[in-house]
């Protein structure tokens, strides 16, 4: 039954969207998931160096 409901949802999304517009999809979530990770270990080293000097 699980195999059947990833198989149904896969086949949605293929006739719903054009290629294209899958492809920028994901490659926009990667896009922002990259900025979100790059802010946050930024962060964290800012914390770290700060913190080190006092």
């Amino acid at each position: 039954m699980k195999r059947f409901s990833i198989y149904s949802v896969l086949a949605i999304l293929l006739f719903s969207l054009t290629s294209c517009e899958a492809v920028g999809t994901v490659f926009e979530a990667g896009k922002w998931y990259g900025i979100i990770l790059a802010v946050i270990i930024v962060g964290v080293l800012f914390f770290l160096f700060g913190r080190g000097k006092k």
